[in-house]
C-alpha cells in the first residue's frame, strides 16, 4: 500500500485536529506515494532507531514523539536532528509521527494507559474537545482503581502494569503509605496537567517528568504522585500500533517495533 494510504488510517484513529497547538504529528519526512511493505515503529527517531529502520530496509517509519518540533533552517550533517532526517530521505523511509492527536484520541494513549491499571469509571482528565459522536477528547485520564490500596502497593501496581524497573514516589511509603483508590494517569511530562489531577480529587497521580517542587507542592494538596518516567508508560504506543496495522489493514504489512529498553536506570 502507498504511504498516503497508511496515513489516512493513521489518521482515522488520531485524526490530526486533536493535536495540541504547539505540536507537530504528521508526515515529517519523506515522500507520500512511497510503496509500503515494511514499517518499523518506535516512540522516538533516535540514532539507533533510524540505524536498525534502515538496517531492516523500512519503507516507513513510525513514532510517537515527532523529531521535528521547530524549523528546521538547514538540513545537512552538521547537525543531529538534520542529520537524522537526512538519512532518513538518504534511504527512502517516510517518516511520520502521531504525538498529542495519539494523546488526545478516544482509545488511545489515555485509555490504553488507564485499562493497564485496571482503571473503571473513567474520564477524561483535561478534556480538549468533543468528537462527532459528541465524545469527550483530551489529554489524561482519571478513574478507579478496582480495590483500595497503599501507595506503596499502587506503586508496584504501576511497575506491573507498564513493566518497568522502577518508579519514583513522592508522598509517605513508611507502612505501606495512605490508601489510595482514584488515580489520574497523564502518559508522557504530566507537569501541565498536575492541577487538573487536583481538580478531580485523584489520590494519587501517575505521570513522568515530575520535578522536585512540583512533586511535594502535590503531596502539600493531599495528592501523592508516582513518576514513572516519560518513557515508562508511553513505550505501550508500540505495542498498540503493531496490533492495530495488523489488524486493520487490507493489506498484510511487515511491522517491526523496537525493543523495549528503559532508557534511565538506578545504580
Amino acid at each position: 500500500m502507498k504511504c498516503s494510504e497508511l496515513i489516512k488510517k493513521l489518521e482515522a484513529l488520531a485524526p490530526l485536529p486533536m493535536a495540541c497547538d504547539w505540536d507537530n504529528p504528521g508526515l515529517l519526512a519523506g515522500r507520500s506515494g512511497k510503496e509500503v511493505k515494511t514499517v518499523y515503529l518506535a516512540l522516538d527517531a533516535t540514532d539507533s532507531v533510524i540505524e536498525d529502520a534502515v538496517r531492516c530496509r523500512a519503507d516507513m517509519l513510525i513514532t510517537h514523539h515527532p523529531l521535528i518540533f521547530r524549523p528546521l533552517k538547514k538540513v545537512n550533517d552538521e547537525d543531529f536532528i538534520s542529520r537524522r532526517i537526512l538519512k532518513l530521505i538518504q534511504n527512502d523511509i517516510s517518516y511520520y509521527a502521531m504525538h498529542t492527536n495519539f494523546d488526545a484520541a478516544p482509545g488511545c494513549m489515555a485509555d490504553l494507559a488507564g485499562a493497564r491499571l485496571g482503571l473503571t469509571d473513567t474520564e477524561v482528565l483535561e478534556v480538549m474537545g468533543k468528537t462527532v459522536d459528541d465524545k469527550d477528547y483530551g489529554i489524561g485520564i482519571c478513574g478507579n482503581f478496582p480495590h483500595a490500596m497503599t501507595l506503596r502497593e499502587a506503586g508496584e501496581a504501576v511497575k506491573k502494569a507498564y513493566g518497568i524497573p522502577f518508579v519514583t514516589v513522592f508522598g509517605d511509603v513508611e507502612d505501606g503509605g495512605p490508601a489510595v483508590r482514584t488515580a489520574a494517569v497523564c502518559p508522557g511530562s504530566g507537569g501541565s496537567t498536575l492541577k487538573e489531577a487536583l481538580r478531580w480529587g485523584a489520590d494519587v497521580y501517575i505521570t513522568g517528568d515530575i520535578g522536585h517542587h512540583e512533586g511535594i507542592d502535590a503531596v502539600a494538596n493531599g495528592m501523592a504522585v508516582i513518576d514513572a518516567g516519560h518513557y515508562g508508560i508511553e513505550h505501550i504506543f508500540t505495542g498498540f500500533m503493531e496490533k492495530f496495522l495488523e489488524e486493520n489493514l487490507e493489506e498484510k504489512l511487515n511491522v517491526i517495533k523496537e525493543r523495549d529498553v528503559f532508557p534511565n536506570h538506578v545504580i
